[in-house]
């Protein structure tokens, strides 16, 4: 009865070499995808090895880690190169590596929003005058003052919506 049980529940000895063989497969091809975090690839990772594990494959440690580095795409290479001189990979846990890569795109990302506000929120340069045009002068002050009303009152409705 066990032995039933057993086939139906993880399958026979050929379908659990041919699971083992795609999912090795999908472990030596894995790679982070465009616009992937950090926790979508622990996951996809994560569930890769385990399976593998649980199929009888053994890995070790620092060669997981050197894998999960050289899986992130170009954009992590600075912090991959950090890590890579800075710590000893063979201190490290798979957890504490995926939780320094998490902290990188945290920061990263509030950069992202950072210059994305400072850029939105960029303040108006007012025009210089020439002394010598004072004719124009007027024209151009009633120009800059108009500007920078129209300015004013679209920062007070913003500030009044956000509010």
């Amino acid at each position: 009865m066990w032995d039933i049980l057993e086939g139906t529940h993880e399958g026979t000895n050929n379908v659990k070499r041919v699971r083992k063989h795609a999912l090795i497969q999908e472990c030596e091809l894995f790679g982070m995808q465009k616009g992937e975090t950090i926790c979508h690839v622990q996951k996809q990772f994560s569930h890769i090895v385990n399976h593998l594990m649980s199929l009888g494959n053994s890995f070790k440690k620092e060669k997981l880690k050197i894998k999960i580095l050289k899986c992130l795409d170009r954009t992590w290479q600075p912090k991959v190169t950090a890590i890579s001189e800075s710590k000893d990979l063979t201190s490290m846990t798979t957890a504490s590596l995926f939780g320094k890569l998490r902290e990188h795109e945290l920061e990263m990302n509030r950069l992202v929003v950072q210059e994305s506000e400072d850029k939105h929120n960029k303040g108006i340069a007012l025009k210089a005058c020439n002394h010598k045009k004072q004719q124009d002068s007027s024209e151009s002050d009633e120009d800059t003052m108009s500007l920078l009303s129209r300015k004013f009152s679209k920062f007070l409705k913003k500030n009044k919506n956000q509010a």
